[in-house]
């Protein structure tokens, strides 16, 4: 259950400790007094959206920190999940900044919202009078029978194998239309890998035959040139060999009487070996280099079969056509294997929805016990809260599919009157007839829930007199076994709790650099029993409250206590 709840720089709280104890507590105060802030501060540690325009000083944090005693909730293996440290006494701790980021906490450790609001769910169940204009929804109704008679369980077994089954047959259904677009695509695809398997393409083959083509195209005048130059320096009289071994012969004649001749002369002879060497390196390039008209055409026309590849497949390099060669092939292996993938996902798929219909069948009939269950004891609390013809009926209907939830449509009728039919609970419920509705419903359910706490805001709205007795006496009932928070207006609920907090407004100090000097804060604060009187007496009468209304509200807190 909540211990206590400390609120700093909320709304229009500056700072606030809130003590919960065991029981039934009642929360009231003047309309706008400030209670929804209290439930909002409170949302916040449960994992709600926060919001920086919510501070009391836009220049500082707010914190809100909420204490819980999780002793018999069962929570260590959540904990352990999550790598917190458990403890029986669990601190939620929000804190929002100033620029609008927002830090959580469990047990002093970092989290994410989402872990945040995992731990939340299982604490406290907050029923808000948005919830009970929600109570006509087909979706909230299935939310409220599946709560029932512990049937989130097998709730939880579907929603596994429903994910399953959907991601199946989503998967089923890529492969399906791959398989569409790729039969469409089959004959293109084909086309363009024979064209290229049939080229023949190596990786490294255009530089080859672009080099190539270039030597051919100028064949003719790489043998000229050699030519001339093997003329030029080797084939007669007057070439530079035959120069330089007549230079060789004078040189020899007087190379012992210098020193530096003999290196001259060998330098001489190198250069002579080396000319030689050039002149037969040039003399069987010459020879080798044959022209040939058929080799030229052949090289032209591979590389134009190369370029005209690049352009229709818009790339520059044989090796890109090769990657192009590559994914035609899967594309075609993976067409032609794809009726077997298709059959193993139609398999796989049938086999997710057998499971389906097992789980959704159990599911079914949980709803189909529950609903009866249902049906039958809220009658009893229906006619206490003065509905004594009151009559509900669950409908379960197969729907035409399997969904998220089942594959049932969950709808309540209701008729307040004897001799009306049941009808579609929107249609026919009053405001008053809803909450007197939830609260019934929600007494039932708290009795199969393993939630220790639940706070109702304002779930008096259209009750009164008698029936607001009878409210607070179910109220008290509930709290024999869970803690019950009741936000109320009516006299009759809060002298049914076991004590009774106050919230009211407050002209304060504005913060430092505020534009005005005054704002108005929100408090809350608990109540003794003789201030219970006289805040009981002020709801049954005015301020100051009269005799009579004080001496009701003795006779009210001591008929009730």
């Amino acid at each position: 259950m909540i211990e206590s709840l400390h609120i700093e720089n909320y709304a229009l709280i500056r700072e606030s400790d809130i003590a919960f104890g065991g029981g039934f507590m009642a929360i009231t105060g003047e309309t706008g007094a400030g209670k929804s802030i209290m439930l909002g501060a409170l949302g916040l540690v449960l994992g709600q959206r926060a919001d920086s325009a919510a501070l009391y000083d836009p220049a500082k944090k707010c914190i809100v920190e909420a204490r819980f005693d999780i002793r018999n909730l069962g929570m260590k293996a959540l904990f352990a999940e999550h790598d917190l440290d458990y403890d029986d006494t669990l601190i939620l701790r929000r804190e929002i900044l100033p620029s609008a980021k927002s830090r959580a906490f469990v047990n002093d450790t970092p989290v994410t919202l989402p872990v945040l609001k995992e731990v939340a769910t299982r604490l406290i169940d907050i029923h808000s009078q948005h919830e009970t204009l929600t109570l006509g929804e087909s979706g909230f109704q299935t939310e409220l029978l599946d709560s029932f008679c512990g049937g989130a369980a097998a709730r939880d077994n579907y929603t596994q194998a429903y994910n399953e089954y959907s991601t199946l047959k989503r998967e089923l259904e890529t492969l399906m239309a791959a398989d569409a677009q790729g039969k469409r695509d089959l004959d293109y695809n084909r086309f363009h890998f024979d064209e290229l398997q049939k080229v023949a393409l190596t990786d490294g083959e255009q530089e080859e035959l672009e080099n190539e083509s270039e030597l051919l195209e100028h064949t003719e005048v790489i043998k000229q040139t050699l030519s001339s130059i093997t003329q030029s320096c080797a084939s007669d009289d007057n070439s530079a060999v035959t120069a330089l071994l007549a230079a060789k012969s004078q040189l020899s004649k007087v190379v012992g009487f210098h020193p530096d001749l003999e290196e001259l002369f060998n330098r001489l002879d190198s250069s002579i070996i080396e000319l030689r060497d050039i002149m037969g390196s040039i003399e069987t390039i010459d020879n080798d280099l044959v022209y040939s008209t058929e080799r030229h055409d052949y090289v032209n026309e591979r590389l134009d079969t190369i370029y005209r590849l690049q352009k229709k497949h818009n790339v520059s390099t044989i090796a890109e056509l090769l990657q192009i060669e590559q994914r035609l092939d899967e594309a075609i292996q993976a067409a032609d294997n794809m009726d077997e993938r298709i059959k193993a996902a139609m398999e796989a798929v049938d086999k997710a929805y057998g499971k389906l219909q097992q789980v959704a069948d159990k599911l079914t009939a949980n709803r189909r016990k529950s609903a009866s269950m249902v049906e039958k004891q809220i009658l009893p609390t229906l006619a206490s809260l003065g509905m004594k013809e009151a009559r509900l009926e669950v409908r379960i209907e197969a729907a035409k599919e399997y969904g998220p939830t089942g594959g049932d449509l969950v709808s309540f009728l209701f008729s307040a009157n004897k001799g009306s039919e049941p009808r579609e609970i929107g249609k026919v419920a009053s405001g008053g007839e809803l909450s007197r509705l939830m609260l019934a419903i929600k007494s039932l359910i708290s009795q199969a829930t393993l939630l220790p706490t639940i706070i109702f805001d304002e779930i008096d709205t259209g009750v009164s007199g008698d029936i607001a007795v009878q409210v607070g006496a179910i109220l008290r009932e509930m709290a024999t076994h869970m803690q019950v928070v009741a936000i109320t207006h009516l006299p009759q609920i809060a002298a049914t709790a076991d004590a009774q907090l106050k919230v009211y407004k407050q002209v304060g100090q504005s913060p430092e650099g505020a534009i005005k000097a005054e704002r108005t804060e929100s408090h809350i604060r608990p109540l003794t029993e003789e201030e219970r009187v006289h805040e009981v007496a002020v709801m049954l009468s005015s301020e100051p409250p009269t005799d009579a209304a004080l001496q009701t509200a003795r006779e009210l807190m001591k008929i009730e206590k």
